[in-house]
């Protein structure tokens, strides 16, 4: 049955304001980013302006005063998103295997108890693991940004419900063949997983890139990422005369590009990774 003509004119209207309301916040950044610092000084403009390689050149130049450098922060956050996800990923593939093809006492409970940890708030555990990371001697450095972070509930649970589709006959053929339990991991249930590693890849790396209360308890200086930076150039920028509001909206457009290229890259295995494998 066709929906009738107002049912689909009112879904396209909603879905045109949401995509609207949800746009408009990055276009009135690239407007800002497309200006010039005194354009702001009567409020934002409404079109943008011919200034983005002037602001672009500004910012991996000398920057805003009193303000980390753009590329080394650039740097930094990228470290700690690969490393983040990448570290998910290889905690993650192996618990999610064991849970599944390995017949062992207690093995559900053990899945029940890691499940259980999203139950606690990230927030709930900073004060326990800051102990940690400093007792270690992690902090102010990659260890520390990266380490602490990689164990990941989401990812055990999404990858156990997606080798959980695999037909269990793949498991006996692959022992009939000699091929072992690192073996059958490598050779079989990986290069059929890629859509799903793809997936939670993307979604760790958005999130290591976005982090912003962890980096901002355990570094400083030199392991500064892009999403603390930018809060120190807004009140850097305040204190000039003429507010640098054209500089700071620069550096939210280069700290937001990152993590779309990676969706863009990857949207055909994320889309599949999502949609495939989940029983």
């Amino acid at each position: 049955m066709r929906p009738h003509l107002g049912a689909q004119v009112a879904r396209h209207a909603v879905l045109a304001l949401f995509a609207v309301l949800f746009a408009l916040p990055l276009y009135l950044a690239v407007v800002a980013a497309t200006r010039s610092a005194p354009a702001f000084l009567n409020g934002v403009p409404v079109a943008p302006g011919g200034q983005l390689g002037h602001n672009l050149s500004q910012v991996f130049g000398r920057g805003i005063t009193n303000s980390p450098a753009i590329g080394n922060l650039m740097v930094n956050s990228a470290v700690m998103a690969l490393g983040v996800s990448l570290g998910k990923l290889v905690l993650s593939v192996p618990v999610a295997y064991a849970v599944v093809f390995f017949r062992f006492r207690g093995r559900l409970v053990a899945f029940w108890l890691v499940l259980a940890t999203l139950m606690l708030p990230v927030e709930v555990r900073f004060f326990p693991t800051y102990q940690v990371t400093t007792q270690l001697g992690m902090l102010n450095s990659f260890s520390g940004l990266i380490v602490p972070l990689i164990a990941s509930a989401t990812a055990v649970f999404f990858f156990r419900q997606s080798f959980r589709s695999f037909p269990l006959e793949l498991a006996d053929a692959a022992r009939l063949d000699g091929i072992g339990p690192l073996g059958f991991l490598w050779r079989v249930v990986l290069p059929l997983s890629k859509p799903g590693l793809a997936a939670v890849f993307v979604l760790e790396f958005i999130y290591g890139w976005n982090q912003y209360l962890w980096p901002l308890l355990v570094t400083s200086g030199t392991h500064t990422t892009v999403v603390m930076g930018i809060r120190e150039m807004i009140s850097a920028a305040q204190s000039f005369a003429v507010p640098q509001w054209n500089l700071v909206m620069t550096v939210a457009l280069l700290g937001l590009l990152p993590p779309v290229l990676v969706v863009l890259i990857m949207q055909r295995w994320f889309v599949r990774g999502l949609t495939a494998g989940i029983s």
